[in-house]
C-alpha cells in the first residue's frame, strides 16, 4: 500500500474533508493531512515549501470559483503535484473535461470509502484513476488538435517561445525579465502576444493548453529558430 507524506483536502463540507480523511487513512495510514476551504488557502499552503504535499483532493464546486478554474489554478501553479477531483457532478463531459485539464483522477461524491481510497491508492502509485462512469480510457489529445497546437506555437517568435517556456514553470514577469535581461514591460507585451497567438485569454490557459500534449517532442519539430 502506497504511503502518502502529506494529503490536502481541498472542500468547504466539513461532513466530506472527514469521509476524505477516512478514505485517506484507509489508503495511505500515517499520513498527514491538512485542510483547506478555499483555493486560496489551498495554494498558500502548498507554496509553504515545508509542508511538500504529495496529493491534493479537490471539489470543484469551491466558494468563490467557478466550473474548473480551481482547478486549472492548482494544475498551472503546481504542474507536478497530483489532483484528483471529488466531486458529486458525475456527467461524462464533466469527467473527460476535468481528466484533460490534468487531473490525475476522479472521483464521484457518491463513491464508497474503499473506492476512494483506491483511487488514492492508485494515483499515488502513478496511475490515472477513472471512474465508472467513464467507461474508457483517458481522452487524449487528438491528432487534429496536436496539428492546431503546433501551428499556433509556429506562430510564435523565438523570445516568445523563451518567454512560454518560463510561464510553464510558473515564472512570474520579474523573474522573467531578470532571466531574459529586458524590462518587465517587455515581459508583458510578449505574454500578450501569447496569448493572442495561441487563441487563449490567461496565463493559466497557456499552460494547461500546452501542458496537455508532449511539449519537448512538439519543441523537437518546430524550425531551428526556435532553439534557445
Amino acid at each position: 500500500m502506497a504511503e502518502v507524506s502529506r494529503v490536502l483536502i481541498v472542500d468547504d463540507h466539513p461532513l466530506f474533508r472527514e469521509a476524505l480523511h477516512s478514505a485517506v487513512n484507509v489508503a495511505c495510514p500515517g499520513s498527514e493531512i491538512r485542510e483547506a476551504t478555499s483555493i486560496a488557502d489551498a495554494v498558500a499552503m502548498i507554496n509553504a515549501t515545508e509542508l511538500a504535499f504529495d496529493l491534493v483532493l479537490l471539489d470543484l464546486t469551491i466558494p468563490g470559483t467557478e466550473g474548473f478554474e480551481g482547478l486549472l489554478e492548482v494544475r498551472a501553479r503546481f504542474p507536478e503535484l497530483p489532483v484528483v477531483i471529488v466531486s458529486s457532478f458525475e456527467d461524462t463531459r464533466i469527467v473527460q473535461q476535468a481528466l484533460s485539464y490534468g487531473a490525475a483522477g476522479y472521483v464521484p461524491k457518491s463513491s464508497t470509502k474503499a473506492e476512494i481510497a483506491s483511487a488514492i491508492t492508485e494515483v499515488m502509485a502513478g496511475a490515472v484513476h477513472l471512474p465508472q462512469c467513464l467507461g474508457g480510457a483517458r481522452p487524449a489529445l487528438s491528432g487534429d488538435a496536436c496539428d492546431d497546437l503546433l501551428a499556433r506555437l509556429a506562430a510564435l517568435t523565438p523570445q516568445q517561445l523563451r518567454v512560454l517556456q518560463m510561464l510553464r514553470l510558473g515564472l512570474l514577469n520579474k523573474q522573467i525579465a531578470h532571466e531574459l535581461d529586458v524590462c518587465e514591460r517587455t515581459v508583458k507585451a510578449h505574454v500578450s502576444e501569447i496569448l493572442r497567438k495561441l487563441g487563449v485569454y490567461s496565463r493559466t490557459q497557456v499552460v494547461i493548453e500546452t501542458a496537455k500534449i508532449d511539449f519537448e517532442a512538439l519543441s523537437e519539430t518546430l524550425p531551428p529558430r526556435f532553439s534557445p
